[in-house]
């Protein structure tokens, strides 16, 4: 389940009667916070977890929603303290518990900051607990949403639930061009669909030769010269400058 519209994915015990897509109120660290039910797992351990207490009701909701707008307040006067303190961070958003007994402020840097002056601050202002969060750039996405080169929603902001590491081996496996400008999400780095497509790629790629081998066919040898990996089909380039294209079945 992940806590607020942005806050960490946590496991919780959910007992009978609750789906996925549910928003819902949880016990919290000092009191009560709400989520969203991302996935239910029958086969964990609930013994140690904290509980779901219900599903958010309509008044809840009204209460949510005031949270949202007072965390905006809220993000003004954080961002004039930032600026007082000439901290090197940039403020991205702020949200409440939904018992209003904490708001976490979350913000992007290229260093650490040493905020605890700020926080000692904003804790006289609102007088409740303050908790500062530095997230990454793939983070701020998904908190502010957006359509990507594929002209689809985020998956950060629609349907991933963790960041996994992507790297440039993902994207020649699946034969893109490494040029940053094709590879790239709008946050400047690898796009995550990199990351989840490419176990498809690998199994795909499973007997297929590479380009640049010798394989023998019913046509006779020749050299590869292209793969596509989807079609499991290759190209072959024969001595007598013939170019066929070989089927591999998926059991091969």
């Amino acid at each position: 389940m992940r806590l607020r519209e942005a806050g960490n994915i946590t496991a919780y015990s959910a007992g009978d009667g609750f789906n996925v897509g549910d928003y819902v109120i949880v016990e919290a660290d000092r009191g009560l916070d709400y989520g969203e039910i991302l996935e239910i797992n029958e086969g964990v351990n609930n013994h140690s977890l904290r509980n779901i207490i219900r599903r958010v009701t309509s008044e809840d909701m009204k209460k949510i929603k005031d949270n949202r707008q007072k965390a905006k307040e809220a993000i003004k006067i954080c961002f004039d303290k930032i600026k007082e303190y000439k901290l090197p961070m940039k403020l991205v958003e702020a949200e409440y518990s939904f018992d209003r007994k904490k708001i976490v402020f979350y913000f992007t840097s290229e260093d650490r900051v040493d905020f605890r002056e700020l926080v000692k601050d904003l804790a006289k202002v609102f007088k409740i607990r303050i908790e500062m969060r530095q997230i990454g750039v793939r983070d701020e996405m998904r908190l502010f949403g957006g359509i990507g080169p594929c002209g689809r929603s985020l998956c950060c902001a629609s349907f991933l639930k963790n960041f996994e590491p992507v790297s440039i081996k993902m994207a020649k496996q699946q034969k893109l061009p490494l040029n940053p400008s094709k590879i790239s999400g709008i946050c400047g780095r690898l796009m995550c669909c990199l990351f989840y497509e490419y176990k498809h790629y690998k199994e795909l790629a499973k007997g297929l030769p590479k380009e640049g081998d010798k394989i023998n066919t019913s046509k006779g040898r020749g050299k590869v010269i292209a793969v596509n990996i989807l079609k499991r089909m290759v190209y072959v380039e024969f001595e007598d400058g013939r170019i066929e294209k070989i089927v591999f079945d998926k059991n091969e």
